[in-house]
């Protein structure tokens, strides 16, 4: 299997040839950066729908975060078209952060559509660098299929911390590498040298789960989920809430 990994990423190069030759010339960036925020809402319209139950789970426990002031600081990490916005309860002042300015008019819409959030504003920038974000500024930050695009979850991670207050919780849903050894795996290696350039940097056979365990957050828990379109070589998902505290209820608890 380890040689025949190469050789059929080379096939797939040459039948993606020009796709390649465009990144190498410095053509296609521009170009996907423009392309995918429409790719993107598709496609979380349709995950939404498989894991609207899931999501609503998961985001209920933000109201547990608000204290008596009803309200809370939520960042929301790659927010792409604002897919997640119809699942935060009311009382979320809602930051934006994404590197490609182009999903903005995905935003606007996507706030106007649920008005029970305060809007803060849209931050362009890398997960690596958030710093416009003050230090402990957040009780809540959401990622959601974004570690496997980010140059270096790890720094991200570091980030997260950096701007959550202490008490803050990380909620989070990402895909992951198939198991080790299997087909599923193999071929995600195959497709991956083009996969990067046609999904903006996603990687697909990243360990995330690993990442956020070495993060030194006070506890993690998640739960990993099949694959949601058997047609994508997407992978598995994770899917769980990271927090600087000491004790966090479980997610069948809630």
């Amino acid at each position: 299997m380890d040689v025949l990994v190469p050789l059929l990423q080379l096939l797939v190069l040459l039948l993606t040839l020009p796709l390649h030759l465009m990144a190498l010339l410095g053509c296609w960036q521009p170009l996907c950066k423009t392309y995918f925020p429409y790719l993107m809402a598709v496609l979380t319209r349709k995950s939404n729908r498989k894991m609207e139950s899931k999501k609503r789970e998961l985001f209920s426990q933000i109201k547990g975060l608000m204290g008596a002031s009803g309200k809370v600081a939520l960042l929301e990490l790659g927010c792409g078209t604002g897919a997640n916005f119809q699942f935060y309860p009311a009382g979320c002042r809602v930051t934006c952060l994404d590197p490609n300015p182009h999903f903005e008019k995905f935003l606007t819409k996507s706030m106007a559509e649920n008005r029970h959030l305060q809007y803060e504003r849209f931050v362009v920038a890398p997960g690596e660098d958030m710093r416009q974000l003050a230090d402990g500024s957040m009780d809540v930050v959401v990622c959601t299929l974004v570690l496997c695009s980010v140059q270096s979850p790890r720094k991200v991670l570091q980030e997260v911390q950096r701007v959550l207050r202490p008490g803050g919780v990380l909620f989070f849903w990402e895909h992951v590498a198939e198991p080790q050894g299997s087909w599923a795996l193999m071929w995600q290696q195959v497709v991956e040298p083009t996969w990067k350039h046609i999904g903006d940097g996603c990687c697909l056979t990243r360990e995330t789960w690993k990442d956020l365990e070495k993060a030194g957050f006070s506890e993690v828990q998640m739960e990993r989920q099949p694959p949601l379109f058997k047609w994508l070589p997407v992978g598995p998902h994770i899917m769980g809430k990271a927090a600087l505290i000491c004790f966090l209820p479980s997610l069948q608890g809630t």
